[in-house]
């Protein structure tokens, strides 16, 4: 195959053929009769509240698995546009520091968080602090889960494959994945994964697999891009590579990770899972990783965003293109509807909670409201992923990470006030150096870093006033 042959921009369903199109509707049409299975399995008698939030505590391991797995990747334009970018960065940015946070996850936090039998990372708040705590986490969590960057991920590819605007893609899409989720809750979310799981990781595979046969290896590779691509940092300074270190540990107070957690039926099989999904992480990434690298080599010149993407369409052949197109969508829909899902829990059961009898309600109603506050947030980035999550990351990381951990490692050394203080002078102080202008040093000094040098300087003198009288209540 010559690289001539592909063209930057093309117009999607013409390079479709019927058997595309059947294939794609088809992987669609398997969705919908597993999610509707998955509800009509319901258990008779049960919790319905607990069903609907967590699945009655009995998530087993392989859908733990696939949906833990699946819920990590709705933002795979923007991954693949930072490959495009600035190359193998986006390995080590987006996949490597984020292995290591998800092994610390597995091996010291799932066992400390499974005890408290919580519903929500919030209420785990308010269990190991108090009421402030559970708001002020609420808070953070709203904001750091909005779907933002998944919602403009789902008007990129309806605006690709079918030519509407993105807004008006992001608008129909995201309401479509309102409507199904919203109706069962974590079950759906699950369910519709387990599917979405299995096409998105054949799909990237298959990529790769022709993208190698057609064009060889990475002696290709090296020959057509230049060579910051193949740099750790990507020409980017070391002080911003790090930060991205830092936001990966947020999956440390990651509501999906904890959501997952407290669904799954025991400890083992949440430690368990995280291993199983850190390996499939590791291999998707890989794939997706290599197979931006192509479309960069291949067509220099396409959108950033769209690269991969439209570089896919024309190089796998007939009833592949369509499974792949399905592919791209189960890697969006797969994460959007589970931050919508834990979005609308953080208002409906966590922020406002005594306000409805009818918490089930409430909480589907709200998911309706999370999606017009992400679309507008997606419009006001004005598209921009890594901007989207190097902001709503670093304010995740910065303000909730130390005081969680802490809270840990220390139990009852934080008093509740204590915690909302250290979280909310954070975020005002990562904000206010972000705004002020500097030059210089000072320059490449992001926000993050004095966000998290404010918290442990509270949470330090707090932990070191309360010594003295924990060792004696002890």
């Amino acid at each position: 195959m010559q690289k001539t042959a592909f063209k930057p921009v093309i117009n999607v369903l013409e390079a479709m053929s019927g058997w595309d199109i059947a294939v794609f509707t088809l992987v669609l049409a398997l969705t919908v009769a597993v999610v509707l299975l998955g509800n009509y399995r319901r258990a008779k008698g049960a919790n319905k509240f607990l069903d609907y939030m967590l699945m009655g505590r009995k998530l087993s391991l392989p859908l733990f698995v696939a949906t833990l797995a699946a819920s990590w990747y709705g933002g795979i334009f923007g991954v693949n546009e930072i490959t495009f970018n600035f190359g193998i960065y986006n390995f080590i940015t987006q996949g490597l520091f984020w292995y290591i946070a998800y092994i610390i996850f597995a091996l010291f936090i799932v066992d400390k968080i499974k005890k408290y039998q919580s519903i929500t990372m919030p209420e785990l708040a308010k269990q190991m602090f108090g009421k402030k705590a559970s708001y002020t986490a609420a808070v953070f969590t709203f904001f750091g889960i909005l779907p933002i960057s998944y919602v403009l991920s789902l008007g990129i590819f309806l605006h690709l494959v079918f030519g509407i605007g993105i807004i008006k893609g992001m608008v129909v899409g995201t309401a479509f994945v309102c409507l199904y989720t919203a109706w069962g809750g974590l079950r759906s979310v699950v369910f519709s994964d387990a599917v979405q799981f299995a096409v998105m990781c054949i799909a990237v595979f298959l990529v790769l697999l022709f993208s190698a046969q057609a064009f060889g290896g990475l002696g290709f590779l090296k020959a057509n891009l230049p060579a910051s691509h193949f740099s750790l940092t990507g020409g980017n300074s070391w002080l911003t590579t790090f930060v991205w270190g830092a936001i990966a540990l947020a999956t440390l107070v990651d509501p999906a990770f904890y959501q997952r957690c407290f669904a799954a039926k025991d400890a083992k099989t949440a430690k368990i899972g995280i291993f199983i999904c850190t390996f499939v992480w590791f291999c998707f990434d890989i794939c997706t990783t290599a197979g931006a690298l192509y479309a960069r080599a291949i067509m220099p010149s396409a959108a950033p965003a769209h690269a991969y993407f439209l570089y896919a369409l024309q190089l796998l052949p007939d009833g592949l293109r369509g499974f792949f197109v399905a592919g791209i969508l189960a890697v969006i829909l797969s994460t959007l509807n589970s931050f919508l899902f834990i979005a609308s829990n953080t208002l409906g059961y966590d922020l406002l909670k005594d306000k409805f009898k009818n918490k089930i309600l409430a909480n589907q109603i709200f998911f309706f409201l999370v999606a017009a506050i992400a679309i507008l947030l997606a419009i006001f980035f004005d598209g921009n992923f890594r901007k989207i999550w190097f902001i709503m990351g670093s304010y995740m990381s910065a303000c909730l990470l130390i005081p969680m951990l802490l809270g840990h490692i220390w139990p009852r050394r934080i008093t509740d006030n204590v915690f909302t203080i250290s979280c909310v002078v954070s975020a005002v102080a990562l904000t206010i150096w972000n705004i002020i202008p500097k030059s210089g040093l000072l320059g490449e000094i992001e926000g993050f870093y004095i966000g998290v040098l404010f918290n442990i300087i509270i949470l330090g003198f707090a932990i070191l006033k309360t010594r003295k009288q924990y060792a004696q209540n002890k």
